[in-house]
């Protein structure tokens, strides 16, 4: 009876219910971390024998597409289908609105279909069911789909000096086929977990030409990189799974004994005192991060072992594979300031923000920018109120920031404010420039 009720629980395979079982997990996280596991061992195979140097580009994109497909199968059942639907909506969209306005359209649609799922999801089906669920996978989808169609708006239709230094580099100046475009959306690396990376990266990658003039971004920060070969990836995924085991061993341990639900538990309410409960909410959801942690940086180490990811060389000749990473971990927990903390979690959808929506607002790009973000990720009334919130605890930064400027600006003799100081421009956060 367990057993029925449990596999009612996943849409998708039901073939690892006993290890489910064995381990005192949901059906759908075991599918899940198996299925990554996976993808872990495709990705040195990917690597190893179907190498860029051995293989062509054909045969690279369709193995990808193929096993993210089955991934996506095993884990979702029938629910996978909309990751084909959504991609080959959007790919029509592309094909018959041309390169002047497809990137309104995909970007509503994507998006809308997105909302239309998670509405479904949560509010006809079952509130909460799954902790893993098909609607996972389509943000990321989202994300893909709307940033491609902005690169090529941008290296299609607009001039070249319209663009800034991101956008030029980020722009694609051709139509991908249809294979390319599924294999960008829906391939075995990125198809449970992520992350977001621009397609121009992407076909690099899977064409094996070297790292030409690729765009990094790192805290607001732009660099360029020139040509040169990837190394072997092997001590970044071993570091990063090295990771992986520790954050779901505290997932496993701390964390069960401090679940979030327990904030919201009658007795606990009625009986604890209110620096108790506020104490126990900061603890229970810092002990809920592990599971992301184990999740994005798995996933980052999926790509490393394909070879994909790789940002370029220190100063000291040391290679770094952080170039899709999602996570800082310790710019996290360490972390002194609201802005400090989302600079580092998510990065991918901070850059995806910040690329489709507060580059280019034409008003108000903070809070266009934060409702964007709430609709991406979710209908649960609980994101609009965090977003929200959000909002305002960034405007009360910048203007408690002004304000410091202005205070110092004001103590400062004539002959101290010479020229070249009123020439210089005083960067704000998010990337607001104020002038004095």
């Amino acid at each position: 009876m367990a057993t029925a009720a449990a596999a009612a629980s996943t849409t998708g395979s039901t073939l690892l219910q006993p290890l489910s079982n064995a381990v005192r997990l949901p059906i759908d996280q075991v599918n899940f971390v198996v299925c990554q596991l996976f993808a872990l061992l495709a990705a040195v195979w990917f690597r190893t024998y179907l190498h860029s140097s051995k293989t062509s580009p054909f045969i690279r994109h369709l193995v990808a597409t193929l096993l993210g497909l089955y991934l996506a199968l095993f884990c979702f059942g029938w629910y996978a289908l909309h990751f084909v639907i959504q991609s080959g909506i959007s790919y029509y969209i592309m094909i018959i609105i041309g390169v002047e306005n497809m990137h309104k359209y995909c970007f509503v649609f994507a998006l809308g279909y997105l909302t239309v799922c998670q509405i479904s999801r949560v509010y006809i089906f079952d509130y909460g069911q799954y902790s893993a669920d098909f609607s996972g996978p389509m943000m990321i989808i989202t994300q893909k789909i709307t940033s491609l169609a902005y690169e090529i708006h941008d290296g299609m239709f607009r001039k070249e000096e319209e663009l800034t230094p991101s956008q030029r580099c980020l722009a694609v100046r051709r139509m991908p086929s249809l294979l390319e475009y599924l294999s960008y959306n829906c391939n075995f690396m990125g198809i449970l977990a992520g992350p977001l990376c621009s397609y121009k990266d992407y076909i690099t990658f899977i064409e094996g030409r070297s790292y030409q003039l690729t765009q990094s971004e790192a805290n607001g920060k732009e660099e360029i990189k020139y040509e040169q070969t990837d190394p072997s990836p092997n001590i970044a995924v071993a570091q990063k799974l090295v990771v992986c085991g520790l954050s779901l061993l505290f997932h496993m341990t701390v964390s069960k004994t401090l679940p979030v639900e327990y904030n919201i538990d009658d007795h606990f309410r009625a009986t604890a005192s209110l620096p108790v409960r506020v104490i126990y909410l900061y603890l229970s959801l810092m002990a809920a991060r592990p599971k992301y942690y184990f999740a994005w940086t798995l996933a980052d180490a999926i790509n490393n072992a394909a070879g994909f990811g790789f940002r370029g060389y220190d100063k000291k000749g040391v290679a770094h594979w952080d170039s899709i990473s999602n996570l800082r971990i310790l710019h996290i927990e360490f972390s002194t300031s609201f802005k400090m903390f989302l600079d580092n979690w998510n990065i991918q959808t901070a850059l995806w923000l910040k690329r489709v929506c507060y580059e280019r607002a034409s008003f108000s790009p903070t809070i266009q920018t934060f409702i964007l973000s709430a609709i991406w990720h979710g209908v649960y009334p609980g994101y609009y109120l965090t977003f929200l919130t959000g909002v305002l605890m960034t405007l009360a930064a910048r203007t408690g920031f002004t304000a410091k400027v202005v205070r110092l600006v004001s103590h400062l003799k004539p002959t101290q404010w010479n020229s070249k100081m009123a020439k210089r421009r005083i960067k704000r956060p998010k990337g607001q420039i104020l002038t004095p």
